[in-house]
C-alpha cells in the first residue's frame, strides 16, 4: 500500500527537493519555466509522500511513544557514534504535511509574483534547498543530524532574504539574519557536546531513556545549563527576545520568502527543537520556567511593537514574533499539543497574510506604507477575502482556525500561571487590534487617486484560495479528530473547549477590532490625535525600543573599543617592542658572526687550528673513556 511505501521512503521527502535544487541549480537557471516546473514537480511529490507519511502513522498507530526509526551508521569514531536516518512520529509527520504543503503553495505563487525577474531561476533553486533543509530537520534521529540541517536551514534564510544582493539594505538584512541566529546557534552547539559528554549519545531515543535517570542521580543543575545552551538555538531561529531583531529586516527578501520563512520554515525551527526535545526541558522546572517567561515577554513585547508599524510585511513580521511566543509559551508550561497545533494552524494563516500583502505589493510595487493605500477591497476582492480570513483566524474570532489553537494556549497557560495567562490575554486583545488595523487602513476608507491596484493573476490566487480554505477548517477538523491523542508529550488530556476561557479572548479580539475600527475606519477618533497625545510610547514604539541602536552603540562602543585596545597594543607593545627586538636580534648576531667572515685564509686557519685544538682538549680531559684509557697506560 502506498502509506507503507511512504512511511518506509520517508527519506525522500527531503531528497527530491534537493534534487530539484541541484538540477534546477547547475542545469535550468536560464530557463524560467523548466526550473519552476522541475520545482513544483518534486515540491508536489515530496507533498504526496507526506500525506502518505501522515496517513501511514494513523493508520499504523505510531505513536509519540512508539515512532518509526530507520537510520544507518553515519560516523563512528571511538566514543562517538552517529546515525543518519528518519524519525517518524506523529509530530515529524504533521511538520512534513505542513512544510512541504506551504512550500509547494509558496513556488506556485512565485511563479506569478516573479515572473520576469532576472534571477527566476535562482530563486527557485534556493526555495528547493530551503525546503529540502526544513524537512531534513524535521525527520532527523538526533542532535548531530538536526544541527547540520539546522544551519543549512540559516544559509537558505541568508540566501534568500539577500536575494536582491545589489541592494545595500538586502545584504546588510541577510548578513543580520545569518549573524544574529549565529549567536544562538552557537549556544546550541556547546548544550549538543555537553550532551555527548554526559551522556555519550545524542540519539534522540537513548537520550529520552537517560536523561530521567541522570536526573535521579545528579539532580537538575547542570542539566539546565545544558538546557538553556540548547534553548539559544529556538531563540535565535525563532525570534525570541533579545535576539528577535533580524526578523523584521528579514522582510528585505521577496515575499514569497517571508511567507515561507514565518509560516514554515525556519522561524517555527527553534519550536520544532523544544518540542522533540521535550524529553530533556520537562524534566527541568527552571529551565521550563524560563521558556515560559522568554515566549510571554516575546508574545507581548512584539505586539505593542507592531502597534505603530507602518510597512505591510514588518506588521506582520513583528506579528510572527509574537506568536512564536505564544509557541514557546505554550512549551514552557507543558503543552506540546497546544504549542504544535499554534504552530499548524498558524503556518495556515500567517502564509496567507504574508502571500496576500505579496499580492497588494505586486498591484502597488515599491509602496509597502499601509497608509498610502485604501480602498483596495474593490480592486482586490479575491486578496480582500484573503487579508480578511487571516485576519480573523490570527484574531481568534471562532470558527477560524487560530481561535481553537489560540485557546488552547490560553487554557494551558491558565492552568498553570494567572501572571502568564495576563499576559497572553492582554497579548491576544493587541494582536486582534492590530491585525484590524491592518486590514481596514489597506483594504477599507478611501481610495487613492495615484494608486491602479489589479487583482494578482490565477497562478497567486489559486494559494490564497487554498490557504484560505484551510485557515477556516483548519483548526475546527484537527481539534473535532482528537489532534491531542496524536501530537503530546506524555499520556493524552482531553481538555475541550473551556468556555469562560474561549469567550473571554473572543470578546477581547471582538472588542479590540471595533476599536481599530473607530480609529481607523469610521475616524471617530483620530490616530494621529492619539500619537500627538502618546507622544512618548508611540516613539518608543515606532523606533521599535530603540533595540537595534542599542545593539549598534553596544557594537561601536565596547566591540569597537575593544578592537581600538587591541590595535594599540599591537602598535606600541608587539610591534614596539616584541617585534623590533625579535627582528635586531638576528641583525645584531649577523654583525658579530660577520666578522669572522672577512676572507682571510690565514685567519681562517688559525681558527680550525684552534677548534682542532679544542677539540683534543674536549676529548682528553672531559671525556670519560680517554680518561679511562689514559689511566690505564699510566
Amino acid at each position: 500500500m502506498f502509506n507503507q511505501y511512504a512511511l518506509h521512503h520517508a527519506w525522500l521527502i527531503p531528497l527530491l527537493p534537493a534534487f530539484a535544487f541541484i538540477f534546477v541549480g547547475f542545469f535550468l537557471r536560464r530557463l524560467p519555466a523548466a526550473a519552476g516546473f522541475v520545482s513544483i514537480c518534486m515540491s508536489l511529490l515530496s507533498f504526496i509522500l507526506s500525506l502518505g507519511v501522515g496517513y501511514g502513522v494513523i493508520v499504523r498507530q505510531i505513536t509519540v511513544d512508539n515512532p518509526l526509526v530507520q537510520k544507518i551508521p553515519w560516523v563512528s569514531i571511538a566514543g562517538l557514534q552517529v546515525d543518519m536516518g528518519v524519525y517518524v512520529d506523529p509530530i515529524s509527520a504533521m511538520m512534513l504535511v505542513i512544510v512541504s504543503l506551504v512550500a509547494l503553495l509558496v513556488q506556485i505563487y512565485s511563479l506569478g509574483y516573479m515572473r520576469g525577474d532576472n534571477g527566476f531561476g535562482r530563486f527557485f533553486a534556493y526555495l528547493s534547498l530551503f525546503a529540502a533543509s526544513m524537512l531534513g530537520l524535521v525527520i532527523a534521529v538526533n542532535f548531530v543530524q538536526l544541527f547540520v540541517f539546522w544551519e543549512l536551514v540559516g544559509l537558505c534564510s541568508y540566501l534568500l532574504i539577500g536575494f536582491y544582493f545589489n541592494k545595500v539594505s538586502a545584504r546588510e538584512a541577510a548578513k543580520k539574519a545569518f549573524i544574529t541566529t549565529r549567536v544562538g546557534d552557537f549556544g546550541l552547539l556547546i548544550g549538543i557536546l555537553f550532551l555527548q559528554i554526559l551522556f555519550g549519545t545524542l540519539d534522540f531515543q537513548q537520550l529520552a531513556t537517560n536523561v530521567p535517570n541522570y536526573v535521579m542521580q545528579h539532580g537538575t543543575a547542570l542539566l539546565t545549563i545544558v538546557a538553556l545552551l540548547i534553548f539559544l538555538g529556538p531563540v535565535g531561529k525563532s525570534g525570541q527576545f533579545p535576539l528577535h531583531v533580524w526578523l523584521p529586516d528579514a522582510m528585505e527578501g521577496p515575499t514569497p520568502v517571508s511567507a515561507l520563512i514565518h509560516a514554515a520554515t525556519m522561524v517555527v525551527a527553534g519550536v520544532y527543537l523544544v518540542a522533540r526535545a521535550f524529553f530533556l526541558f520537562s524534566v527541568l522546572p527552571d529551565a521550563m520556567a524560563v521558556i515560559a517567561w522568554v515566549g510571554a515577554f516575546t508574545a507581548c513585547f512584539a505586539a505593542t511593537i507592531a502597534f505603530t508599524q507602518r510597512d505591510i510585511k514588518r506588521i506582520l513580521a513583528y506579528s510572527t514574533i509574537s506568536q512564536l511566543g505564544y509557541m514557546m509559551l505554550a512549551l514552557g508550561v507543558g503543552s506540546v499539543t497546544a504549542s504544535m497545533f499554534h504552530l499548524m494552524t498558524h503556518a495556515f494563516f500567517k502564509a496567507l497574510m504574508f502571500l496576500a500583502a505579496g499580492a497588494v505589493l505586486h498591484a502597488l510595487p515599491k509602496n509597502n506604507d499601509i497608509f498610502t493605500m485604501g480602498g483596495l477591497r474593490h480592486k482586490m476582492p479575491v486578496t480582500f477575502a484573503a487579508m480578511t480570513v487571516g485576519v480573523l483566524a490570527i484574531s481568534g474570532i471562532p470558527p477560524f482556525a487560530g481561535f481553537f489553537s489560540k485557546d488552547e494556549i490560553l487554557l494551558a497557560v491558565a492552568q498553570v500561571s494567572t501572571p502568564l495567562y495576563i499576559i497572553a490575554v492582554v497579548t491576544s486583545f493587541m494582536t486582534a487590534f492590530y491585525m484590524a488595523r491592518l486590514l481596514i487602513v489597506v483594504f477599507c476608507g478611501e481610495e487613492k487617486a495615484e494608486n491602479h491596484p489589479h487583482e494578482a493573476p490565477l497562478s497567486m490566487r489559486i494559494p490564497l484560495i487554498v490557504l484560505g480554505i484551510l485557515a477556516v477548517i483548519g483548526g475546527y477538523i484537527p481539534y473535532a479528530n482528537n489532534f491531542g491523542d496524536w501530537v503530546r508529550f506524555g499520556a493524552a488530556v482531553h481538555e475541550g473547549i473551556d468556555f469562560s476561557v474561549a469567550a473571554t479572548s473572543t470578546v477581547l479580539a471582538i472588542l479590540a477590532m471595533c476599536l481599530a475600527w473607530f480609529i481607523y475606519g469610521n475616524g471617530m477618533v483620530r490616530s494621529d490625535q492619539l500619537s500627538r497625545r502618546f507622544r512618548i510610547f508611540y516613539k518608543v514604539s515606532f523606533h521599535k525600543y530603540y533595540i537595534d541602536e542599542l545593539y549598534l552603540w553596544f557594537n561601536h562602543t565596547f566591540v569597537d573599543g575593544f578592537g581600538k585596545l587591541l590595535y594599540w597594543l599591537e602598535l606600541h607593545f608587539v610591534e614596539a617592542i616584541l617585534i623590533k627586538v625579535a627582528a635586531s636580534l638576528p641583525v645584531k648576531l649577523g654583525n658579530v658572526v660577520r666578522k669572522s667572515q672577512n676572507g682571510n685564509l690565514q685567519r681562517y686557519g688559525l681558527v680550525m687550528f684552534g677548534a682542532m685544538i679544542l677539540v683534543v682538549v674536549w676529548l682528553v680531559l672531559l671525556n670519560p673513556l680517554f680518561n679511562g684509557v689514559a689511566g690505564g697506560a699510566y
